[in-house]
């Protein structure tokens, strides 16, 4: 039982840490099981820092003065994060997890609650990632990160990642997410929550822009281009929802419990179509579209001489072509304003195969009492300049736990604060 296993080692674990000295070491896959036994890996113990000073974070400040907002509402440098993709803000508070599309997991504390991180280092150096993108948190404090065909678990990752060596656990095991021949160099950003059942919800795109008939089966049975769930213990596997081409945020309304996930759709069709997708299941075994459309009810090239499937669900809302829908929250706080409570927060990345650039901003959908979506517009922008070149280029929308929100940014290599004073 992983959770009686970190627990009762974790006391045994920092005693150890605390009386031997360790030496440098690169990470290795061996070192996992070393963690998950709480030995020691060898790894040095002064992880370096991240500099959250300096003419980088002078000139983001500078890009941040571009950015429109609602009136009453502030925009700031939260922390300068190399590669900043989805983040997971822990459950006591303490300290914000960040993936990304490399090798790397970081930590960002703001030890001084001044709503500033004044700390960002690697979180467990001692273990090879391949593409951890998703990071999101269990309400008891364990951390998942699922990479591009591995998910790791780390209890008590608030309290761990003060060091080299973390608790951590194989969720599914490396080459058992999809098929290793199957693993591609495109749509390999993976994400996660854990849902109102207390299950691992994971997003798996498919790798192509619109994969070839030979390939139905086997993503149908796997959940490549869906969204699959598991125990937390990684058992019952099962595809949760189907028909995605690439969908890289969701989240669950706390107040109905359905899942919403944005969608990237099918490029080289022209500028305007297909449309990106924000999506509504309220129920297991929901088919969405793909391949036979490309995004809302724009039919593929590939796929439009045959008859869809009966029963297909189309998107609540319907983005704007290419603009890269990504991450997504829905706000619970009590900061912002009414209008906000209850609704949706989305990034969208920004094209990168449209003649006129679009995107590069975060969303608003709000939702109508029967939980369905109603209205949509932008909240934050700026970070595409007139002139088409990219200031920065936002991933993941999260909350803090004071009812501001982050957006991470992988471009500018950071995240920045939003929050609401009033004036």
């Amino acid at each position: 039982d992983i959770m009686k296993r970190a627990y009762l080692g974790a006391a045994s674990a920092l005693v150890i840490a605390a009386t031997s000295p360790a030496v440098a070491q690169q990470p290795s896959a061996g070192n996992l099981e070393k963690l998950g036994n709480f030995q020691q890996t060898g790894t040095a113990m002064d992880i370096p820092h991240i500099p959250q000073t300096g003419a980088k974070a002078d000139a983001i400040k500078k890009s941040l003065a571009r950015i429109k907002l609602p009136r009453g509402f502030k925009i700031g440098l939260y922390a300068i994060v190399p590669d900043a993709r989805h983040m997971a803000v822990g459950p006591q508070g303490i300290v914000t997890f960040v993936g990304t599309r490399k090798n790397k997991v970081w930590s960002v504390t703001d030890r001084d609650k001044d709503r500033v991180a004044d700390e960002v280092k690697e979180f467990a150096p001692s273990i090879p990632f391949m593409i951890p993108n998703g990071v999101c948190f269990s309400r008891d404090g364990f951390l998942f990160v699922a990479g591009q065909n591995r998910v790791l678990v780390f209890p008590d990752a608030e309290f761990f990642c003060e060091g080299p060596d973390v608790a951590a656990f194989q969720v599914v095991k490396q080459g058992e997410l999809i098929p290793p021949e199957e693993e591609s160099y495109n749509h390999t950003a993976r994400t996660c929550r854990i849902g109102p059942d207390d299950k691992l919800y994971i997003t798996l795109g498919q790798p192509f822009n619109v994969f070839a008939p030979e390939k139905m089966d086997l993503y149908r049975r796997t959940g490549i281009g869906g969204i699959i769930r598991m125990t937390r213990e990684g058992k019952d596997r099962e595809v949760f929802a189907w028909g995605i081409r690439n969908s890289v945020g969701h989240d669950f309304n706390p107040k109905d419990k359905t899942l919403w996930f944005t969608d990237n759709q099918v490029d080289g069709m022209g500028d305007d179509i297909p449309p990106g997708e924000l999506n509504r299941a309220d129920k297991p075994g929901m088919q969405f579209g793909f391949p036979w459309y490309g995004g809302g009810k724009t039919r593929t090239n590939e796929y439009k001489d045959q008859t869809p499937p009966d029963g297909l669900t189309f998107p609540q809302v319907e983005m704007v072509a290419h603009a890269a829908d990504l991450g997504m929250t829905f706000y619970t706080g009590r900061m912002f304003p009414q209008k906000y409570r209850g609704g949706i927060f989305s990034a969208q990345h920004g094209s990168w195969n449209r003649t006129v650039p679009i995107g590069a901003r975060v969303m608003f959908t709000s939702l109508k009492e029967d939980g369905t979506a109603d209205k949509t517009e932008p909240f934050a922008e700026g970070w595409l300049a007139e002139d088409g070149e990219y200031l920065g280029r936002p991933v993941d929308v999260a909350q803090l736990p004071d009812g501001s929100i982050l957006v991470s940014d992988d471009f500018a290599g950071a995240i920045y604060r939003i929050w609401y004073d009033g004036r």
